[in-house]
């Protein structure tokens, strides 16, 4: 297999990178981080909290130190959260110090994966389904401009997405 040092997986909001990264990192035995849940564990609080007291600016700016801090580590797999491709610096970071894999799946499927969830800041709004569609407008092109992979994950479960990932990176030997 080919020695691949870092993962990062980008990707939208409920396309899985949290669920297939610990998966991932269980089978090639490498950490698995969330960027998300790194930011919650060194302010003390959860992401709406920072985006009500810090607007999504400061939300971005504690994204972009943990992304630089995690992409320099060697043997992770790091679960981005869907809006880090916004900043050049994140785009930098992460493809040139690792593998990177975006997992794509449309917004329908985000809004199924999603809609009930209350810890996400940007689906609070009267259609999180529009909001969901013009994110990924903006997005796609980010995330396929720094992607070495792209998996889609629409309908599959999680082995199926992770089987996939092990083999195609099998396969660049």
């Amino acid at each position: 297999m080919m020695q691949i040092k870092n993962l990062f997986l980008i990707g939208p909001m409920g396309a899985g990178k949290t669920t297939v990264g610990r998966q991932l990192s269980d089978m090639l035995r490498l950490e698995f981080i969330d960027s998300d849940h790194e930011i919650q564990r060194r302010t003390g609080v959860d992401i709406p909290t920072i985006f009500e007291f810090e607007g999504e600016e400061g939300f971005r700016n504690r994204e972009q130190n943990v992304i630089d801090e995690l992409t320099l580590r060697d043997g992770v797999i790091v679960a981005t959260g869907g809006g880090a491709v916004l900043r050049e610096a994140n785009r930098q970071h992460l493809s040139s110090r690792g593998f990177v894999i975006y997992l794509h799946c449309t917004p329908d499927q985000q809004y199924e994966r999603t809609y009930r969830d209350r810890n996400r800041p940007l689906l609070q709004t009267d259609d999180p389904l529009d909001r969901l569609r013009t994110m990924m407008e903006m997005r796609e092109p980010l995330y396929r401009q720094i992607a070495d992979l792209v998996i889609i994950t629409e309908g599959r479960n999680t082995q199926s997405v992770v089987r996939e990932i092990v083999k195609k990176i099998d396969s660049l030997d």
